[in-house]
């Protein structure tokens, strides 16, 4: 055996612990709980509650559960928007919610004209058809603003991706939706039962992203999220669904244990897309939240100021009324700006 000085005997000793730090980090990362543990709804700001809750209910067949105003301090707190008025209308397609938000105070901006798929602001729910053909005639009779030129079945040479039929179109307030499909090799098996509806279920909202990398920080390895599954797609039916030319995607899918899942999209080409506004704020027209549930909200809070998590609301607020149907709650932004509000029911 080769015996070292004491000097390097010091220098080995104290790289072999080094090495035990580091290789120790994701394991302790996989036994701590997680900070979430579903992902409730996603939350999007209209300009006219009358005519989002005609188009979800009418157009794509979401129930409506509850119509709700609320006003006042907490929630001004909550939302970073001062002398705020909110109705809020919580809509149910399957086993999956959105919530539509208007502001009757203060009124915030439209949407940009000139949105891209590839901007950061992009977020889209993915909506579950039985038949693609079907739907996209639905669509199509009610007139709805096409985003894709039409409906996209990606190609076989894409193995995580094959098979998969999808169409991107707008609701009144210029949010981007999706219609999807999924072949009988993919997808949750929920998706492939036999029903007699054409729009099933949400299987997901996806957010663009700069930097999957911090992207997973922040939701796999803070918030306790897992990754689904991983695609990279491009080429002439990818362009024609995001409308984006030479659009090229690393598409990475994340998973809480209960509700739809959270998909990241990095567009690797072009990276062009334009970052979040840094003035937006939730009675904009272009302000999503994805809405997230934590048995301890206090303990969630502090673990993401610890990681410098940027908050929207001044602190944890609490809701004795619970109108909404939480007890407490905040709004953090993710990497990208993307608003998160984590609940505790």
């Amino acid at each position: 055996m080769l015996s070292l000085p004491p000097s390097r005997r010091g220098q080995s000793l104290l790289a072999v612990w080094a090495l035990s730090l580091v290789l120790a980090v994701p394991q302790a990362l996989a036994q701590r709980p997680a900070l979430v543990d579903g992902v409730d709804s996603i939350a999007i700001t209209v300009s006219d509650m009358d005519r989002a809750v005609d188009f979800y209910s009418r157009v794509l067949t979401f129930e409506k559960l509850s119509d709700t105003e609320v006003a006042g301090e907490s929630y001004e707190h909550l939302q970073g928007v001062f002398g705020l008025r909110m109705r809020v209308v919580r809509m149910k397609l399957g086993d999956e919610s959105i919530e539509l938000i208007e502001y009757l105070a203060p009124k915030g901006r439209p949407i940009p004209v000139d949105s891209r798929s590839n901007d950061r602001w992009f977020q889209h729910i993915a909506i579950i058809v039985s038949d693609m053909d079907k739907a996209y005639a639905w669509l199509r009779q009610n007139k709805v603003e096409h985003a894709s030129s039409g409906p996209q079945r990606l190609p076989d040479w894409n193995r995580n991706a094959a098979g998969i039929s999808a169409f991107y179109f707008k609701d009144p307030d210029e949010h981007p939706l999706e219609v999807l499909q999924f072949p009988a090799d993919k997808g949750a098996a929920k998706w492939h039962r036999s029903t007699d509806k054409l729009f099933i279920g949400i299987d997901h909202t996806a957010i663009v992203v700069i930097d999957t990398e911090a992207s997973l920080r922040f939701y796999r390895d803070l918030l306790g999220m897992r990754v689904a599954g991983e695609s990279e797609n491009y080429g002439t039916e990818q362009e024609h669904l995001n409308n984006v030319f030479g659009a090229h995607l690393r598409i990475t899918a994340l998973r809480a244990a209960t509700g739809p899942g959270i998909e990241l999209l990095e567009y690797l080409a072009p990276r062009d897309g334009r970052p979040f506004p840094a003035d937006e704020q939730a009675d904009d027209i272009v302000h999503r939240q994805t809405v997230l549930w934590t048995r301890d909200a206090d303990a969630t809070a502090r673990q993401l100021g610890v990681n410098k998590a940027t908050f929207v609301s001044s602190g944890v607020v609490g809701n004795q009324n619970t109108e909404l149907g939480f007890v407490k709650a905040f709004v953090v932004r993710d990497p990208d700006g993307h608003a998160v509000e984590v609940e505790q029911k």
